[in-house]
């Protein structure tokens, strides 16, 4: 590695306990025990990173903080805070002023520098950086003959003497191959392999399988095990080397930009309880599985803490004063930002229904504290893997919509032709079903509305004497919820033939359109006083018979939405706007919140009740399509009981105003 780390804390064992932790992992290491002594080694060295005690004999480590992002030579320095577990506010402050990571004491070193390792990682590796190949083998003499045979063909080496050390340094360290002995202390060699092959950041390392064994049996358990190669430890140096050259080569390089985060680095765990007892055996149990463990003790806390600290997994009880597990795992799931974090609820209660409330409020798990601490750290493993997962996926599936992408953009100009031809034949039969379906609306369906209409007008005519108030009534209403589905037919006719309708582009006046929708309206409403005000001359390029369509609905639509109005009025007039010029039909009718904009101009979409305003909600969706069709654009402002006001734009066919 050969990258410098700043180690500052005025406790001396703390100090010699981190650099023997670092310079095991190949870092250099430079220990200061006061904040003077650090910014004198920084004027004189370049770090990579910086392990900085928060309370120093001379000063806040907070603040000293706050020099290293000030100067432009540390700026960009990888920076961890690490304290004993101190209030949540004071981690939240310190995450705030611009620490990378924040580890409480007491902490585990193993955990600190791999978490060191994967904030190093995010950087841009140097070009024609030498493949590091980790080596794992209990037989000191053979690690030490394979190094030195790796160094001297321009490899870097990394040593393992057990499966459990070699898989901490792979999820560290992320090495270009692994060579691992199959017969090791603790887990074998096989399933080192195998437990590589389960972890989506480290399943594409090569992997070569030792073997002391002859013959083709040895050579099937090998690639069984999901090795990529096998070899016999009486090999030559040469053959390994070869070995292991081919399967570098036939190995994809992975993109640091897109790596997963490998199952077997670093995990930070939020458990949250108002029990300060629970909280202290909750995190002896995680902190010895190798999990780092913030803690908070109540919800308010834990949302506090999510806005400026990621974490892996969260432990969240069920039963806090203030704000509840429930509510706060609610809170949790509907931030984008934390919602796919797995969260696991913890109760005392036993029953079922506590149960299904927490899985309700979000929860991905659910656990008794009455358990064991193994179970509880086995479901910890168990969300975390499944969030690697779904990440996995999700990173492949980006990667191949990605690709398809760029496909698409390479192959554009190629496949335009055939592209628009396969759509004129889809487009074809779509019309083709939408035409059946509209000769299906108007023949089979109005033939039983006409019946169901006719029968109860002949029962109200022929034995209305007979029929008590109550049948009166339903037959009244049965003729009236024919009368609408009429309507409602009709228009969804209107809206079909509007969209596979021949665009014929003349000159239209919507001066005059206007005039004739309003005197058709004044002759069906005779008792209606209204005020119109329609300016001349208002003058498009488009299709006559659609333009009457869209002025017929949206001027139906102001004259209704005026019916409450003493003084009701309506206006057709032009604008120019930032949109261009503009049409308009304005009125001062019962208005709509500006909040429910986007509903406005899908079919079946009604903002107001069919007491106060009857319809068919077809009528706005209709006027879209017939401007969607000459390619412009149609929205609407109002405010509730001061009216609304329709725009729409008609561009010519040639693109010029």
């Amino acid at each position: 590695m050969n990258e410098t780390i700043l180690i500052v804390d005025d406790s001396l064992t703390v100090r010699m306990d981190l650099v023997e932790a670092f310079q095991s992992a190949g870092f250099h290491t430079i220990p200061c025990a006061t904040a003077a002594e650090a910014r004198e080694a920084l004027a004189r060295h370049p770090v990579a990173a910086l392990v900085l005690d928060v309370l120093l004999p001379d000063g806040d480590g907070v603040e000293f903080l706050t020099e290293v992002r000030a100067s432009p030579a540390t700026a960009s320095a990888r920076v961890v805070l690490l304290s004993s577990e101190a209030e949540v506010a004071d981690r939240i402050r310190g995450l705030k002023t611009g620490a990378d990571e924040y580890v409480g004491k007491p902490y585990d070193a193993s955990y600190l520098v791999a978490r060191v390792h994967e904030l190093l990682r995010t950087r841009v590796d140097t070009p024609g950086q030498a493949t590091t190949v980790l080596v794992i083998d209990d037989s000191a003499t053979y690690r030490e003959q394979l190094r030195a045979g790796l160094e001297a063909a321009g490899y870097n080496a990394l040593c393992a003497e057990t499966g459990e050390e070699g898989l901490r340094m792979a999820a560290d360290q992320r090495p270009g191959a692994i060579v691992v002995d199959g017969v090791l202390p603790g887990i074998d060699g096989a399933t080192v392999i195998r437990r590589l092959r389960l972890d989506a950041a480290l399943r594409g390392v090569p992997c070569l399988l030792l073997t002391a064994s002859e013959g083709s049996e040895a050579e099937l358990n090998a690639l069984d095990a999901g090795a990529d190669a096998f070899l016999h430890k009486e090999d030559d140096l040469s053959v390994v080397l070869a070995r292991l050259s081919a399967v570098l080569r036939a190995a994809s390089t992975p993109d640091p930009a897109t790596s997963t985060t490998s199952l077997l680095g670093p995990k930070k765990i939020l458990a949250v309880d108002d029990s300060a007892t629970y909280l202290h055996e909750l995190a002896e149990a995680l902190r010895g599985e190798g999990f780092d463990v913030v803690l908070a003790r109540s919800g308010e806390e834990a949302l506090d803490l999510l806005a400026v600290q990621s974490v892996d997994c969260i432990l969240l009880d069920l039963l806090m004063p203030g704000m509840g597990g429930r509510e706060a795992c609610r809170r949790i799931k509907s931030a984008p930002v934390v919602r796919d974090v797995p969260l696991i609820i913890l109760t005392g209660l036993e029953d079922r229904e506590a149960m299904i409330e927490g899985l309700a409020a979000g929860a991905d798990d659910y656990i008794s504290k009455s358990g064991e601490f193994e179970v509880l750290r086995a479901r910890v493993r168990a969300q975390l893997r499944r969030k690697q997962f779904e990440d996995e996926n999700r990173r492949i599936r980006e990667e191949l919509l990605r690709k398809e992408l760029e496909t698409a953009e390479a192959e554009a100009a190629r496949q335009l032709a055939d592209t628009r031809a396969s759509l004129l034949e889809e487009l074809e039969r779509k019309n083709q079903e939408l035409e059946a379906f509209s000769y299906s609306v108007a023949h089979d369906l109005r033939a039983p509305l006409r019946g169901i209409d006719g029968f109860s007008a002949a029962l109200l005519q022929d034995f209305g004497d007979q029929l008590d108030a109550q049948a009166h009534h339903y037959l009244n209403r049965m003729r009236a919820s024919a009368g609408r589905m009429g309507e409602l037919i009709d228009d969804l006719l209107q809206l079909s033939r509007v969209g596979r309708a021949d665009l014929r582009r003349g000159r239209v006046d919507l001066s005059e359109i206007a005039s004739q929708v309003v005197a058709e309206l004044r002759r069906h409403d005779p008792g209606r006083q209204v005020v119109d005000q329609i300016e001349e001359g208002l003058t498009t390029d488009a299709d006559s018979k659609l333009m009457r369509v869209a002025m017929e609905n949206l001027i139906g639509n102001a004259w209704k939405f005026t019916s409450k109005v003493e003084m009701a009025q309506i206006q057709v007039g032009v604008t120019d706007n930032e949109r261009g010029r503009s049409f308009f039909v304005r009125d001062n009718g019962a208005g709509f919140d500006m909040e429910y904009l986007e509903r406005l101009f899908r079919p079946f979409q009604r903002l107001h009740g069919e007491r106060d305003f009857p319809g068919t909600g077809i009528g706005l969706a209709t006027v879209y399509r017939v401007i969607d069709r000459h390619g412009g654009r149609v929205w609407a402002e109002a405010a509730v009981g001061l009216g609304a006001t329709f725009f729409f734009t008609i561009p010519p066919r040639d693109g010029r105003r």
